[in-house]
C-alpha cells in the first residue's frame, strides 16, 4: 500500500492556518501531522510542499460541462481537466444539456458519460419541468445531488413558470431544491421596452437593466416562500443583488433550510466590465453593480452567502457575438476560479480561510457529501497545493476549456495551482494532467 507525505506546507483547514504535513494511504488522508511532527511509519513518496498551502480540494456545485449533446463548444473530458488545473475536484453538473437531464433515462446516461470521461469526482442534478415532478420519488438520494429549477429561462429554456408546478416541486422531494431565480414577465416587460427603443437587439450595457434587480428580487423572494410554505431545501444560486440578501439568514450553515450561492464572476465583475469585456462577461443573471459586488463580497464574510461556486458555462466566441439579446450568456470560469478568490484575498477581501469554508466545507455540508471537503484523517485525499508570489498570465495556450477563451485573458495572478490530489492521486502537477485518471461519484448521505 503506497503511503505519500506531502511536507512542509501551510495547512488550511476548518478555520485554521497551521504549518504541517499530509500522509495519503490508500486513497485517503492517513495523519495531518501539525509542525515537526513526523509521520508513524516510512513513506514511499515524499513531496516537498514549502512555500505552499495545502487546501481541501474545491467543490463546485454549478456547472454546465454541455454533455451530452452540446460538445462543439464542451465536453465532460475538457471541463473535468480544466477543473483539476483549477484545484477543483469535484463538481456537479446541470441537466440543460441535450437530452435534457429530465427523465430517468437521461439522468442513467448522464451519469454512465461521467463516469468514462471525468477527471474529477462528480454528480449531477435531475432537472425539474412543470410536469415532472412524479419523478422525484425514484431518484436515488444517495447519487443524484438535487433537483435543478429554472424560475427563469437561461440556456436551454427548462423554465418552470406554472405555480401549480412550482407547488408540486417544492412539496414533492426532499433533496436540495437549487433555483435558478429570475421573474420572466419583469424581462418580459422590460425586454418589449427596449426592443421599442433600440430594435430586435438591445445593447449590451443594459443587459443588467433587461434582467433587472427587481426580475433577481421578486423570484427569490418566491422561491425562499415556498420553500418556507413547504419546508422544502432550497438553494438559490447565483445571487447577483444586493437587495436579494435580505431573504437571507447569517444562521450556522448546520441550522438552514435555505442557503445562497454566490459566483465567482459576480464577486469579480461590475456593470462597468462591459465596457472592456462586453459579452464575454455576459452571463444570467446579469453581472450588476459596483454595489451589489460589494455587498456579495460583504454577503460571503457574514455568512448570508453559503458557498463559493462558478457557474462554468462555456460558449464558443462565435456564439458570444452581439448584444443583450443576441450573446449568449455564460462563460468559462472553473480553471481560474480558485486563484481569483485567492486574488481576493490578497485585496483583503476575504480570508484564506474564508475562502476554503466557501468552497470546500460548506458544499460538503450544504449537499451532505460523504467524507470530502475538509482534511481529516479517514476522509478522500481531495487536496490542492497553492504556490503565493507565483505570477502568471493567464494565455488562450494554457485554456484547458474546449471553447478556448476566458474572460480572464491577459490578467495576471500572483496564485498558482501546483498540484491537485483527487482520492490520492496526483491528476494534475504544474501543468501536466494525467489523462487517464477518473474520479469517483459522488456518494450523499
Amino acid at each position: 500500500m503506497k503511503r505519500t507525505l506531502i511536507q512542509n506546507a501551510i495547512i488550511v483547514n476548518e478555520g485554521r492556518t497551521v504549518p504541517g504535513s499530509v500522509v495519503i494511504e490508500d486513497e485517503k488522508i492517513a495523519e495531518i501531522l501539525v509542525g515537526e511532527e513526523k509521520a508513524s511509519a516510512p513513506c514511499d513518496e515524499i513531496i516537498d510542499a514549502t512555500g505552499c498551502y495545502l487546501l481541501p480540494g474545491a467543490i463546485d456545485e454549478h456547472v454546465h460541462f454541455r454533455d451530452p449533446g452540446l460538445t462543439h463548444k464542451a465536453d465532460i473530458i475538457t471541463e473535468s481537466r480544466a477543473a483539476a488545473a483549477g484545484g477543483v475536484t469535484s463538481i456537479m453538473d446541470m441537466p440543460n444539456t441535450n437530452p435534457q437531464t429530465t427523465t430517468l433515462e437521461a439522468l442513467d446516461e448522464k451519469f454512465a458519460l461521467l463516469s468514462e470521461k471525468s477527471a474529477v469526482n462528480y454528480s449531477c442534478y435531475f432537472g425539474a419541468t412543470n410536469n415532472n415532478y412524479t419523478q422525484f420519488a425514484k431518484l436515488d438520494k444517495h447519487r443524484v445531488c438535487g433537483v435543478k429549477l429554472f424560475m427563469g429561462s437561461s440556456t436551454g429554456n427548462m423554465l418552470v413558470d406554472r405555480m401549480a408546478s412550482l407547488r408540486n416541486i417544492f412539496g414533492g422531494t426532499d433533496l436540495l431544491i437549487a433555483a435558478h431565480c429570475e421573474d420572466q414577465g419583469i424581462i418580459k416587460e422590460n425586454t418589449d421596452k427596449f426592443k421599442k427603443e433600440y430594435g430586435e437587439d438591445v445593447p449590451l450595457s443594459l443587459h443588467p437593466l433587461l434582467r433587472s434587480e427587481e426580475a433577481c428580487y421578486r423570484s427569490s423572494e418566491l422561491a425562499v416562500q415556498l420553500a418556507r410554505e413547504t419546508n422544502a431545501r432550497l438553494h438559490i444560486m447565483h445571487i447577483s443583488t444586493a437587495k436579494e440578501l435580505s431573504l437571507f439568514s447569517n444562521a450556522p450553515l448546520s441550522q438552514k433550510r435555505i442557503t445562497a450561492e454566490a459566483c465567482v464572476s459576480h464577486l469579480l465583475f461590475t456593470e462597468e466590465d462591459y465596457r472592456t469585456l462586453g459579452a464575454r462577461i455576459k452571463c444570467n443573471p446579469a453581472i450588476k453593480t459596483a454595489k451589489d459586488r460589494k455587498a456579495l463580497q460583504e454577503a460571503v464574510n457574514s455568512g448570508l452567502i453559503d458557498a463559493i461556486a462558478t457557474d462554468h458555462a462555456p460558449h464558443l466566441l462565435s456564439e458570444k457575438e452581439g448584444g443583450a439579446l443576441k450573446a449568449m450568456s455564460g462563460m468559462p470560469m472553473i480553471q481560474f476560479s480558485l486563484a481569483s478568490m485567492l486574488e481576493l484575498v490578497d485585496k483583503g477581501v476575504f480570508t484564506i480561510e474564508k475562502v476554503v469554508e466557501k468552497m470546500a466545507h460548506a458544499p460538503a455540508q450544504m449537499y451532505e457529501i460523504q467524507n470530502r471537503g475538509f482534511i481529516r484523517k479517514g476522509y478522500q485525499a481531495d487536496l490542492v497545493l497553492v504556490r503565493p508570489d507565483s505570477n502568471w498570465t493567464v494565455t488562450a495556450d494554457c485554456i484547458l476549456s474546449k471553447c478556448k477563451w476566458s474572460p480572464l485573458e491577459g490578467h495576471t495572478f500572483n496564485w498558482k495551482v501546483e498540484k491537485t490530489f483527487a482520492n490520492g492521486h496526483l491528476l494534475y502537477n504544474n501543468g501536466k494532467i494525467d489523462e487517464n485518471y477518473r474520479g469517483q461519484e459522488l456518494r450523499f448521505r
